[in-house]
């Protein structure tokens, strides 16, 4: 039998929900846009959802510049930006890609990814390169699932980025980046 008890519980906001469950990590998505011109955005909404096919799922505003190319090329890599990359990795979040070339702006060197046509970061963490395998609308974002087909990393680059609380996660907090502890 349940009891009707509340506990310390209490009702929270969305916000207030979402600070509580954080950090989580912030990534760099790579794609292609409509005319295959390399792109890049940050994204926190990313997570590993099975291990045998290695799946990963990003969910992407439907508005997004870079959700038009995803949904037409079927592939993206996810990159955990390294310390240094912090300055660039939060520019890219604060432009939009339709009327800026992020690339440019943020002055990350792209390489060539291994099975992929979207570029890899130079020098990220970790890089995922992912075949679109499913996708699927979840209210104002799509689910994309991709499978990873290749992974590189730097392992002299062991620290990442992450979204220190969700809590006003607006333009212009540049305070809610924090550095991941070391990892041995």
């Amino acid at each position: 039998m349940l009891k009707k008890e509340k506990g310390t519980m209490k009702t929270l906001t969305e916000n207030e929900a979402f600070a509580l469950v954080s950090p989580c990590p912030f990534t760099l998505l790579t794609s292609l846009n409509q005319q295959k011109k390399p792109y890049v955005m940050g994204i926190s909404w990313v997570t590993r959802t099975s291990l045998n096919p290695c799946l990963m799922l990003v969910a992407i505003a439907h508005d997004r510049y870079s959700h038009e190319g995803i949904k037409l090329h079927r592939e993206f890599v996810i990159n955990y930006p390294n310390t240094e990359q912090e300055e660039a990795a939060w520019t890219s979040r604060m432009l939009s890609g339709r009327c800026n070339d992020k690339v440019n702006k943020t002055g990350f060197e792209l390489i060539d990814s291994l099975k992929v046509q979207a570029p890899t970061i130079k020098d990220a963490t970790v890089a995922l390169e992912c075949k679109v395998v499913n996708l699927f609308t979840t209210g104002d974002h799509t689910a994309f699932v991709g499978k990873v087909v290749a992974m590189r990393g730097n392992k002299d680059k062991t620290q990442y980025l992450e979204i220190k609380s969700m809590t006003g996660f607006f333009p212009g907090m540049k305070q809610l980046i924090q550095i991941s502890p070391k990892v041995s």
